[in-house]
């Protein structure tokens, strides 16, 4: 008899099984096991366990653990797939059950979907505790074949089950033959104390709760083929039946063909003719004439789109983008390879024209290489739910899906939560997530920490949390969307590939984008970009404000202000031009044309960029550009002789090898890979073709040489040509309309309270005025007036979007002179501390011209006031003759209006805490410096704000800090050495104001504060 198991839940099925393919397949194959079955509870994780399997020499078997509802009974099946037909109906009714709230399978469609399918009835189950009847089991052989039914008795660890002789004595009434079962759940018997902290983690208890549920699992781990045989000694009969049915089941997972979905024509109308008549009506709403150039590109890239089969998805690309433009979703101007191809430029898809910026349509579709084409779509973040649901409707619901994702336990999660599980203290968690390294995984880490392993041995707890980290670490966690990935077919998806309940309406594949792709399905990629809704939202404020409708493919770009911005490196809230390093990249090359912008973008990632110095002296005439041979200056002319672009590879191995733009592409991915026989192979291909040319040999090699260099450092042009149209709008609003720049800017920041400040700095700056959040002005959102940005009411912690609505809709009821108008306006009901509090803290009321504090001591009456007139029929009388007086509320300090301001919008507003203090200080210490203003070298005196502190100890176990201090202008790191450390410890605390004095030091690019001395600060009055 072979070795077979039955029953493998695998650590796919979301921490109800922790078994890991890559150790479960040597150990099958240590063991000499035949044949093995997957059964969780959907169909997560099967294509892995199958190929897994495959590669081990074992064979798979797929089946599904079911719960059947049958009368008022749900019982657990085991169902396998024997065929072909078979697996698809399992993925039918794995869909079923996860789509139905119940989340089981009625016998009904238990009938619908049998054939092809094993049924083994886990009777040993305690599912089964009421329905052990023939009663049962005749209701279920109605409905399904009693041929391929069978009965399952368990025995782990080799205990028989109670009602055991009872099921023996029903399979023989119900003349079905008994299979023996083991569902296997971890692989070795010490691993059960792993999974029941897998099981806590999933249903969110702790172990040492008196009330957890029992965990019935102890014995469900891989036994060894004699363990096997002794507990079926009696009924070895048994072992064979189930060996028998696995045998039975042959069902072979692959990879698919294209499985490509068809856009709806009208009657008589073919694909490419509707698509070639769109092209050309795109082209000439673009130029008035066509060049013999565009008709022949564009009657190319037709051709080999229909030849590779690809002309319905273009068809359905244009749908789902036309829609989206008409309906006034913001789509990008085009991401990846894509923006190479004319069609897509014809049709609306991309903005970029790829013959002005010589982009290669080969690089997107290649007849040579056959894959599935990829046309990832940015839409505006905060409506491309729009655009997913418009395709499910159009193409209809059982056609369309989202692509599942899966969270895994990675190192600081899995031990965060096997520490919750196991009831661990805050400061147990605190030093463990300090002390554990996220580059890592737990087992190396705790192999390299010394302090981590002492820590451990104190405590048996910490132990065990060990070794159930080490077990569960990598496992799924939960299932989620994927950002991006949608599919789209031909037939109902659920032939294909498993689904499950969604979001908005819209199917989720059970399946990862990997194993979607192997289907053959096709997969589309819906991104959402925050970046795309800053540009929708300064749109729509312009057009608000000025009545100006803006067209982002007429914005020039040619625009100087533009380049003086980017020349500045003035670049806070430009997509792709943030950080540091880019504003220096910046600031060296010295950009005036859009070249220039999309040539920084390409540079400026790691490799290329120890280029961007060359680039810049040869750009602004520093030093001659030079070329190997003279036959590149037409491909290298414009990036000054450097290979930045993968398309100029491509244009090299054509121009000077004589390859097709098929093969150049074939050859540029080749090259990338690194394999040394591949490129040899290519090297002799390339100096062949190179010679027929009329190049000798060893200028083929040198400019062979230099494309094998360069390999690794190119990037597709096309997607820098089309990402960098973003960066330049956003550049050219904020240097041509900054207040509607900035305003829709804060508006994306609400709660990275780091960041906000960061902007209102560059704000006050550049003498942009920030106005206070006004219950009579302001919007929820940030708004611009006059030449000055109105601070938004959602811009207030507490301050929800459904009290806005209320407010704006009280305020049609006409103007406001005090808060008592304003209570009587939104009325009692709406009128409440909890929403009033913080819109007085934050300066919302001021409008009023009553103290802070006085607003605050009045609330009580305001709401009373709207209480007692309310909507009463007299209300206009009582209204007349009511005269509410604000109550007196003392006085308030400068200090705590400040801490109100920072509380309630997460910076202050008024002004900053720091410049009082340095007010208060400018007779004694004439020379606070700005922390704005800190340089290299020099000596200071400067106040802030301690944001944070990260203490530590050095090599030689000195204690010494780092600081962030903050003062109106800027942030800087500060360090503290051990021996100032051991003078000035005591008085660090954040959220404390204090005196520095030190030195200025340049380390990891950026400015930092070596204190030298520290003295705290207080405000008078206080």
């Amino acid at each position: 008899m072979n070795l077979m198991y039955p029953q493998i839940v695998t650590g796919a099925d979301l921490l109800r099984g922790i078994v890991k393919l890559d150790e479960l397949a040597p150990l099958l194959q240590k063991r000499g096991a035949s044949s093995a079955a997957i059964v969780n509870s959907k169909l997560y994780g099967v294509r892995s366990f199958s190929k897994m399997l495959v590669k081990y020499g074992i064979r798979p078997v797929i089946g599904l653990s079911v719960m059947l509802e049958i009368e008022d009974h749900e019982v657990l099946l085991y169902i396998y797939a024997q065929d072909e037909i078979g697996f698809s109906n399992l993925m039918k009714m794995s869909s079923a059950i996860s789509t139905r709230e119940e989340e089981n399978l009625p016998l009904n469609w238990l009938q619908a979907y049998r054939e092809g399918c094993i049924i083994i009835c886990a009777m040993t189950d305690s599912s089964w505790a009421n329905a052990r009847n023939l009663h049962v089991l005749q209701l279920l052989m109605e409905k399904v074949s009693s041929s391929s039914t069978f009965i399952g008795i368990s025995r782990p660890g080799g205990g028989a089950h109670t009602d055991e002789e009872a099921i023996i004595q029903l399979s023989k009434e119900s003349q079905l033959s008994i299979a023996a079962c083991q569902e296997t759940r971890f692989l070795y018997k010490e691993d059960f104390q792993a999974y029941e902290v897998a099981t806590a983690i999933r249903k969110g208890y702790k172990l040492n709760d008196s009330k957890k549920p029992p965990n019935r699992y102890r014995q469900a781990y891989l036994p060894e083929q004699q363990e096997l045989s002794d507990w079926f000694t009696d009924y070895p009969e048994w072992l064979q039946t189930t060996e028998n049915i696995l045998n039975s089941c042959d069902v072979a997972i692959q990879k698919e063909d294209f499985l490509l979905p068809k856009f709806p024509v009208v009657d008589g109308k073919v694909p490419i003719d509707l698509l070639e008549e769109n092209c050309q009506t795109g082209l000439q709403q673009r130029f008035q004439t066509l060049s013999p150039e565009y008709e022949e590109r564009l009657r190319y890239e037709l051709s080999i789109i229909e030849q590779m089969g690809f002309t319905d998805y273009f068809l359905i690309v244009e749908d789902y983008v036309r829609y989206a433009k008409t309906e006034g979703i913001l789509v990008g101007p085009g991401r990846g390879s894509s923006a190479g191809s004319l069609v897509a430029f014809a049709l609306g898809i991309t903005e970029v024209d790829p013959i002005k910026y010589g982009l290669l349509f080969e690089r997107f579709l290649n007849p040579e290489r056959v894959t599935m084409p990829d046309i990832d779509i940015d839409f505006a973040d905060h409506r491309r739910t729009e655009v997913v649901n418009y395709v499910a409707d159009t193409y209809g619901k059982q056609y369309v899906a989202q692509i599942i994702t899966f969270g895994t336990l990675s190192t600081k999660a899995v031990a965060r939560n096997v520490a919750r599980v196991l009831d661990f203290t805050p400061e147990e968690v605190r030093f463990m997530s300090n002390e554990l390294n996220s580059g890592q995984s737990f087992k190396e880490t705790i192999k390299q920490s010394k302090k981590l392993r002492d820590w451990i041995q104190v405590e048996p707890r910490r132990e065990m949390w060990q070794q159930a980290a080490e077990r569960l670490e990598d496992l799924p966690r939960n299932a989620s969307t994927h950002a991006a990935g949608v599919v789209l077919a031909a037939k109902p998806l659920v032939h294909y590939v498993p689904l499950q309940i969604g979001s908005d309406e819209v199917f989720l594949t059970q399946w990862a984008m990997k194993d979607v792709e192997e289907v053959g399905l096709l997969k589309m990629d819906f991104l959402g970009l925050r970046n795309l809704t800053l540009l929708d939202r300064i749109r729509a404020m312009i057009q608000y404000n000025k009545k100006q409708v803006i067209d982002f493919e007429q914005i020039p770009l040619t625009d100087q202000a533009t380049y003086k911005l980017f020349k500045a490196g003035d670049t806070t809230g430009i997509f792709q031009f943030e950080s540091p390093g880019m504003r220096r990249a910046l600031r060296t090359i010295q950009p005036d044309n859009f070249k220039d912008i999309y040539s920084v973008n390409a540079l400026y990632r790691p490799g290329p960029m120890e280029f961007i110095p060359l680039y810049s002296r040869r750009k602004n005439g520093q030093e001659p550009t030079v070329y190997d041979i003279p036959e590149l200056e037409p491909i290298l002319a414009e990036t000054y002789g450097i290979i930045i672009y993968q398309e100029q590879i491509m244009k090299i191995a054509v121009n000077i090898a004589g390859f097709t733009m098929a093969e150049a592409d074939l050859l540029r991915r080749a090259i990338s890979k690194k394999n040394q026989q591949v490129l040899e192979e290519e090297r002799q291909h390339f100096i062949a073709g190179a010679r027929k040319k009329g190049f000798d040999q060893v200028k083929a090699n040198n400019v062979y040489n230099l494309i094998v260099k360069f390999a690794d450092y190119g990037f597709p042009k096309s997607h820098a040509v089309a990402y960098s149209l973003i960066s330049y709008r956003l550049a050219f609003f904020k240097a041509n309309e900054p207040t509607y720049f900035y305003a829709a800017f804060l508006s994306s920041l609400t709660g990275s309270k780091d960041k906000m400040m960061e902007v209102i700095r560059e704000m006050k700056a550049k003498g942009i005025p920030i106005l206070p959040p006004s219950v009579t002005k302001s919007r929820y959102s940030h708004t611009v007036e006059g030449h000055a940005i109105r601070l938004g009411l959602g811009a207030i912690k507490g301050v929800n979007f459904a009290f806005y609505q209320q407010l704006a809709t009280a305020r049609e009821k006409g103007s406001w002179s005090s808060m008592f108008d304003m209570a009587l306006s939104l009325g009692a009901d709406h009128f409440t501390e909890k929403a009033i509090i913080p819109l007085i803290k934050a300066g919302a009321l001021d409008d009023f011209n009553e103290r802070r504090s006085v607003l605050l001591a009045s609330i009580d009456a305001a709401q009373s006031h709207a209480l007692f007139i309310g909507d009463d029929a007299l209300s206009d009388q009582f209204q007349f003759n009511s005269q509410p007086k604000y109550t007196p509320g003392g006085t308030m300090d400068q200090m705590t209006m400040l801490g109100f301001e920072h509380d309630t919008l997460g910076f202050y507003l008024s002004e900053h805490p720091v410049e009082q203090l340095k007010r208060n200080a400018s007779s004694q210490i004439p020379a606070i410096a700005s922390l704005f203003s800190l340089r290299q070298g020099t000596k200071v005196d400067c106040m802030g704000i301690i944001l944070s502190i990260r203490r530590i100890r050095t090599k030689k176990g000195e204690a010494m800090a780092f600081l962030t201090l903050q003062d109106e202008t800027e942030e800087i790191s500060c360090t503290v050495f051990p021996k100032q450390y051991a003078q000035i410890s005591v008085q660090l605390k954040e959220e404390a104001f204090v005196q520095i004095s030190g030195s200025i030091d340049f380390r990891n690019q950026s400015v930092q504060l070596i204190v030298e001395q520290l003295l705290p600060l207080s405000f008078s009055g206080e």
